[in-house]
């Protein structure tokens, strides 16, 4: 069959397997006596459930997808969830808005999800794990669609495909095309399909033990089910009002702060440490820079809120500077520090290049990643060593315990100065973009800021992102946190076929 069978086939799998995530959440409706959300989910459910089922059976023999197809069946893929994801967050709007079900009065923040954008920016941003809200104030939100956001952003952390492969346990190499599509090539174990559930049984563990720390520091269990399910996936969705900064404890930020590092460390290091090779934490190049990173990073937001007399003390600094440093660096963006338009443009532009650069490869976070930060940074100083050396001399290029030949590292560089590059030249255009579509007074700090929380699917906020925001801004932001999620080269492979299928007609 044509590379067009191949791609509706895997991406009706992506959508049966997306459905059964909306079916696993009616218990939590029964649960919390919201049994007005059931229909919503059930219809929201069944919708994806009966495309995929019909592209798979109506494509069931196509070929397994090569690269140029795995990229398009994973850009595809998430923007088809994103958008289906968005439905329970309309329906359930809908349902309430007319009192359907015995439903109560919605609030304000509920009412924001009858518009399509609103609820398909939340999806977006909880699937990508950005955490970037249309929700004003979560904490009026029917507890089932604070499940679902919670949910989404879990899933999402680990990957649509990594589920979908999970689920389906389709062997052969065509689940492997698509694992390294969804920007992954670490693996487990030599079968595809066991380094993925290897990988949910480490995320469940996690989670598990993060539910219960935050439980027993004093968060409330649910809060604590939910931030542990965000804060593990690098996400920062949250079911308070003001996120973390509600609590008020800081405690509780400390307690946040290993299960936010946790997420942004690679799942087979995760899993080297749980079989007793501790060493991992120091031994692994990627791991021993994320802990660097932080370390350095949060005494220099910490050492630029002192110079510029932003909280009261030195404690205040260090504490609201190393949470905030390590939330955006791991892409997780939950806040303890109120509104952060009131940092001074050098805290906020320090916090917005930890949240390019992002952690470890291989784990739940956004960004560019550390290793190809550190790669471009040692890439560089090897090719201006190269000047200095006879042409006859014989070089290698050493990064992640890697001895490289001079044709491997320049294919390494490229690979990363090309993600760089592009991601450069999109966050660019997102600033250019909100700063022509925002009322004048909006500082150019407090956009780079919000444009590189986007791209970078974290989830800081100057206070920009909100339903009141221009639709226009809305549609960059959807598409900054797309590119982000996949790293951008699969989306732009997408795009192009789309074109030429277009012009073909």
């Amino acid at each position: 069959m044509t590379g067009r069978a191949i791609i509706w086939r895997d991406l009706g799998n992506i959508l049966r397997a997306f459905s059964a995530m909306l079916f696993v959440s009616v218990p939590v409706a029964l649960v919390w006596s919201e049994e007005y959300t059931i229909p919503a989910l059930l219809v929201a459910g069944l919708l994806p459930l009966g495309l995929g089922t019909v592209l798979v059976r109506r494509y069931r023999g196509a070929d397994e997808p090569a690269k140029l197809h795995g990229m398009m069946i994973a850009a595809g893929g998430w923007f088809l969830v994103a958008v289906f994801g968005g439905l329970p967050f309309v329906l359930v709007a809908v349902t309430m808005a007319n009192g359907w079900f015995g439903a109560p009065a919605p609030s304000q923040t509920v009412l924001a999800f009858l518009h399509p954008l609103n609820a398909v920016f939340e999806s977006m941003s909880g699937f990508t794990g950005t955490g970037l809200t249309m929700s004003v104030h979560e904490n009026t939100l029917p507890a089932t669609l604070q499940w679902w956001r919670s949910f989404i952003q879990w899933v999402g952390g680990v990957g649509v495909i990594v589920l979908t492969t999970a689920i389906l346990a389709r062997p052969g190499s065509g689940s492997l095309t698509l694992y390294e599509s969804e920007a992954r090539s670490e693996k487990i174990h030599p079968s595809i399909v066991s380094t993925v559930r290897t990988i949910w049984w480490i995320f469940l563990l996690f989670t598990f033990v993060s539910i219960l720390v935050l439980w027993l520091v004093g968060m409330p269990a649910w809060d604590a089910i939910n931030h542990a399910m965000t804060g593990l996936a690098t996400g920062g969705f949250s079911v308070t009002d003001q996120s973390i900064a509600t609590y008020d404890s800081w405690v509780i930020d400390a307690a946040l702060v290993p299960v936010m590092v946790a997420g942004s460390i690679a799942f087979p290091v995760h899993y080297l440490v749980l079989k007793g090779d501790l060493g991992q934490l120091y031994r692994d190049f990627q791991t021993r820079w994320v802990f660097l990173s932080y370390a350095g990073g949060g005494a220099l937001v910490t050492a630029l809120l002192w110079a510029n007399h932003t909280y009261p003390s030195l404690a205040a600094d260090l504490r609201y500077g190393v949470f905030q440093f390590v939330s955006g660096m791991t892409c997780t963006g939950f806040q303890t520090a109120g509104s952060l338009g009131s940092w001074s443009p050098e805290s906020q532009l320090a916090l917005s290049l930890s949240m390019v650069v992002g952690g470890a490869a291989g784990s739940t976070v956004g960004g560019i990643k550390l290793i190809r930060a550190l790669t471009l940074t040692k890439g560089t100083a090897y090719r201006i060593k190269g000047v200095f050396y006879p042409a006859s001399a014989v070089r290698h290029f050493r990064i992640d315990g890697r001895v490289l030949d001079e044709v491997e590292a320049s294919r390494e560089f490229e690979e990363a100065a090309i993600i760089a590059f592009l991601w450069v030249v999109f966050l660019g255009l997102g600033i250019a973009s909100l700063l022509l579509a925002l009322p004048d007074g909006t500082t150019l700090a407090n956009v780079v800021l919000e444009v590189a929380s986007a791209q970078g699917n974290v989830g800081l906020s100057t206070g920009i992102t909100g339903p009141s925001m221009p639709a226009v801004t809305k549609l960059v932001f959807l598409f900054n946190m797309w590119i982000g999620r996949l790293e951008i080269v699969p989306v732009l492979v997408l795009l192009r076929g789309l074109f030429q299928a277009v012009g073909a007609y």
